[in-house]
């Protein structure tokens, strides 16, 4: 494990977000423009499903940082300054670029149906959950000891885990509809 954090660390900053990315891109073009006849006509509609829920988690997250985030006047919704843990933020911890980027990669797969979308969805998937690793680390080192607390109560990206959670346990990060 030690092995594996050094060679992450010697990355640079955002490369693995750059290619999982990239491999997203790929998947789109390939998906839409080249593999146009599903097999599964069901597994395209869980696929369309799935792409409608991981655009949900791709899009409320900008309003929420931007809302709670203490995002400075004029800066990107990214550059927040306070710790968001309500609404969606309640749910998972990194629901835009790791529970959207996994769901748009699974549901690419679905919508295509072959075996090369599905082998970059591996690819991108994994790719993507090495870099939120190396998120929660660039997070603790920039919120402290309360994202260590947050990290113990939501899930990286297990959204089912973090809604049940919430019903069994509601609280005050669990009542804003963000």
């Amino acid at each position: 494990m030690k092995g594996w954090k050094r060679v992450l660390n010697g990355l640079p900053p955002h490369l693995l977000a750059w290619i999982w990315a990239a491999l997203l891109f790929l998947q789109m073009g390939l998906a839409f423009f080249v593999f146009t006849e599903p097999r599964y006509p069901g597994l395209m509609f869980a696929g369309w499903a799935t792409w409608a829920l991981g655009t949900v988690f791709a899009i409320v997250p900008i309003f929420a940082l931007r809302r709670r985030g203490g995002v400075p006047q004029g800066k990107s919704y990214m550059e927040t300054t306070s710790l968001v843990d309500t609404g969606i933020y309640a749910i998972v911890r990194h629901p835009q670029s790791g529970t959207a980027g996994i769901l748009l990669n699974l549901a690419l797969a679905l919508i295509g149906q072959h075996w090369l979308l599905v082998a970059l969805a591996v690819v991108g998937i994994a790719l993507l959950y090495v870099d939120l690793i190396r998120a929660d680390e660039v997070c603790v080192n920039k919120f402290g000891p309360s994202y260590l607390g947050y990290m113990e109560r939501v899930p990286r990206v297990n959204f089912v885990a973090g809604i049940l959670r919430l019903l069994r346990h509601p609280g005050p990060e669990g009542t804003d509809s963000d």
